[in-house]
């Protein structure tokens, strides 16, 4: 297998032999990709006829790090609907570029995925927030995009997308809609929310004065992902979904002792896999359907 990508821009080229390398290595052609956040790789159990390959053993593909991220990629069926599932994403923290953090997104769209469902943990800013909440994706606010990290800088190759995409319709509507249909349902109601999702870039967690700034800034809930995926895939053409489950409440108060830690993320995320498998597999199925009619 060649090594992984630089940290420099990947081309068309990069883009195509990896395609072609899954197109020969399984018989799969998703509709839906789901990318799965810290602890959520369960999202995957539910899928019928899997076909998974390591991360490392796909070309160009870089590899997780973070505890929580299976680094699997796995394809399969959901009622009918063809899937894809990342056990894990790339982040900036880890030492990747952009380019690699969003590299699987553009294979997605060369694969002929339609839609991509996005789940990560993230800490609660919002005070009406509870640890457990299952936060729909309204909206996100870029911080490292702000600073110029970003992952359309660089040449825009037009066989993607256009040079200045609008983002402010990123999340769709109506998948939003059928979430929240879907959580209605299933009986979540009292734990799902609507809001506004930031991106930082890590790995530590906020300071208290970061926490209430961003609070000011109109953010809900605060994570170190998802962000750079949901903007590629939105330039490329795609409708998009993002889920984000609540593990921590983020600290606004300098009187408060406890604090937060990554396995105590990992600990929420296992507590609310099942609800979110039955969530995401709902939607596969009813977003798939919203296409063809």
């Amino acid at each position: 297998l060649p090594p992984p990508l630089p940290l420099s821009c990947c081309s068309f080229e990069d883009y195509k032999l990896t395609t072609e390398w899954l197109f020969n290595h399984t018989s799969h052609r998703p509709k839906v990709a789901v990318i799965c956040g810290s602890g959520l790789g369960l999202l995957a159990d539910g899928a019928a006829n899997k076909q998974t390959f390591r991360y490392q053993d796909i070309p160009n593909f870089p590899v997780s790090t973070v505890p929580g991220h299976e680094g699997c990629l796995v394809f399969g069926t959901i009622e009918d609907t063809a899937c894809v599932f990342m056990q894990g994403h790339f982040h900036l923290y880890e030492g990747y570029s952009l380019c690699q953090v969003t590299f699987p997104v553009r294979i997605f769209k060369l694969m002929g995925v339609e839609s991509v469902l996005v789940t990560n943990a993230s800490g609660g800013i919002c005070p009406d927030f509870k640890v457990g909440d299952i936060m729909i994706i309204k909206d996100h606010i870029n911080l490292p995009g702000f600073a110029g990290e970003h992952p359309l800088c660089g040449p825009n190759d037009e066989r993607f997308g256009i040079r200045f995409p609008c983002m402010s319709d990123a999340y769709s509507k109506d998948l939003r809609r059928l979430a929240l249909e879907a959580g209605s349902e299933l009986g979540c109601s009292d734990f799902i929310r609507e809001g506004v999702y930031c991106m930082v870039s890590g790995p530590n967690f906020e300071t208290i004065a970061e926490a209430r700034m961003l609070l000011i800034l109109g953010c809900d809930s605060v994570g170190m992902s998802t962000v750079p995926e949901v903007t590629v895939a939105k330039h490329c053409g795609l409708r998009v979904l993002g889920l984000s489950l609540i593990t921590n409440m983020v600290s606004l108060d300098y009187s408060r002792e406890e604090k937060v830690n990554h396995e105590e993320v990992l600990q929420i995320s296992k507590m609310r896999a099942e609800v979110l498998q039955k969530l995401v597999t709902m939607l596969i199925s009813r977003c798939q359907q919203s296409i063809n009619h």
